[in-house]
């Protein structure tokens, strides 16, 4: 035992002295680490007389960003930070190697750098990464990560940026590009790949074509995944191409940032990275108060919601007392002992997001929903107990339009009483369904008319979402 007691302290003092801890810089900061997607960039090919000049790309790179929409809008739920890795040289490898044009298109240089960049990666002149292919790329593979565990192992996504001024990047799990005048346009279009699950609008060969976001191979406008977008702001089913198998697969746009540099993110690209955000993030900072955190409570009390608002704000909060409508579009409200029946009192806030330019949530498969849950236990004399929880739900339903089955799947974080309501629009109940949270549930909706319905999701008694249905 004792023996195994050593070998582990020396395990630990041995990975202690390994660990490479650099300077980490704070470019931009929007609140706790916690409740924030954290960009990370990393220096390659400065040397350490060079990093204040990182410093001064990463702040660049990081305004471009959100100028851009939906970044702009969404820039509050962003923290960035820079780590500081210096290199022995300065610069990037340019081996010669391209097959894409005539060599030497630049000077031959083999530098000294901490992640090996490299130029003419897999026989393309302006491709660049940290090696010549991905062999020789796995080592700098495990520098990156073992940086980013030393040095801020919470983060969410990193991007590097090398010191060149020759134009050049590419994507895959850290994104790479240069400093050379319109690189950042590479590393935001790589982060539509790394980081949202975006597809390029190029074609980008059989290997990486799949369903996604913004790629499909269906073409009926009742069921492509952009139906919702149709006919908007450029929107449309577009081939790939006329034909090989290219021509078996769709996008949404002409001009979108995932297939020119240069151009906004298409409506479909940008609700994407909306949801994706909404999925990483609650947009719900705190509240107050939090479980039995007042001494001897007394009323009135005011309950608060702290919120990262979008720019400009589009959160809605509406709150549910005892299972009936108390207020909406607050983020704060005062309770008396007028509205509190005597023992166990229910009161809920549920915040969704309303962005009605970016988001369109009729007939789109999945929505986001979270909520705030206080149980307040009143007596005539006092409030004896106050508990809160917060909780989030992913609610899909699909297909919309349905025909004869309509498919449900709620996901929450905590166990909840999950029920289904679907309206008619004269507000007749037609059919309800109690669902279980994690688990696919159906419903036959082939006796319904055709026609426009409501579905109201409930938790706990608490309505969180309305979606229409259109039955077919």
């Amino acid at each position: 035992m004792k023996n195994l007691v050593f070998i582990l302290i020396l395990f630990l003092m041995t990975n202690t002295m390994l660990a490479q801890i650099f300077d980490v810089e704070a470019i931009k900061i929007s609140g706790d680490n916690d409740k924030r997607i954290n960009l990370i960039i990393l220096s390659e090919g400065y040397t350490a007389a060079q990093l204040p000049q990182f410093i001064a790309d990463a702040n660049s790179f990081t305004s471009e960003m959100f100028s851009q929409s939906p970044f702009a809008e969404y820039s509050n739920y962003f923290n960035v930070y820079a780590i500081k890795v210096p290199s022995n040289e300065s610069g990037a490898d340019h081996p010669g190697s391209a097959t894409d044009t005539s060599e030497p298109a630049s000077p031959i240089i083999d530098v000294d750098t901490y992640f090996n960049a490299t130029f003419d990666a897999f026989g393309f002149h302006r491709l660049l990464y940290y090696g010549i292919n991905f062999a020789d790329a796995s080592s700098a593979v495990t520098k990156i990560n073992s940086v980013l565990a030393d040095n801020f192992p919470t983060y969410d996504q990193a991007l590097i940026i090398v010191n060149s001024t020759v134009y050049g990047g590419s994507g895959g799990e850290f994104p790479i590009a240069s400093r050379a005048a319109s690189a950042n346009e590479i590393a935001i279009h790589e982060l539509g790949h790394s980081l949202f699950n975006l597809k390029d609008e190029y074609y980008p060969g059989d290997a990486l074509a799949s369903e996604a976001i913004n790629m499909t191979q269906e073409t009926n406008p009742s069921l492509v995944k952009w139906k919702n977008w149709l006919g908007t702001n450029g929107v449309d089913i577009y081939p790939y191409a006329t034909s090989g198998n290219a021509a078996n697969w769709n996008r949404p746009h002409q001009n979108c940032k995932m297939r020119y540099l240069g151009v906004p993110f298409c409506a479909v690209c940008k609700e994407g990275i909306v949801e994706k955000i909404h999925d990483l993030v609650s947009p719900i900072n705190s509240f107050t108060p939090v479980s039995n955190a007042l001494d001897n409570p007394s009323l009135p009390i005011d309950f608060n919601l702290t919120l990262i608002n979008p720019i400009p704000n589009t959160l809605n909060s509406d709150w549910t007392l005892n299972g009936a409508n108390f207020s909406n579009n607050s983020s704060n409200i005062s309770l008396s002992d007028i509205d509190l029946v005597e023992g166990f009192n229910a009161l809920t806030a549920v915040v969704t997001d309303n962005n009605a330019a970016l988001l369109r949530v009729d007939n789109h498969e999945i929505t986001h929903v979270y909520t705030v849950s206080w149980s307040i236990n009143y007596s005539a004399l006092s409030i004896n107990d106050i508990t809160s929880k917060t909780n989030t739900y992913s609610i899909s339903m699909y297909p919309n339009p349905a025909k004869n089955l309509l498919n449900l799947k709620v996901e929450s974080i905590t166990e909840s009483r999950l029920k289904i309501d679907i309206i008619a629009l004269d507000g007749k109940k037609i059919k309800t369904k109690r669902i279980s949270n994690y688990q696919n549930n159906q419903i036959d909706i082939s006796n319904l008319s055709s026609g426009i319905y409501v579905t109201n999701f409930y938790a706990n008694n608490v309505l969180i979402s309305s979606r229409k249905l259109l039955k077919k």
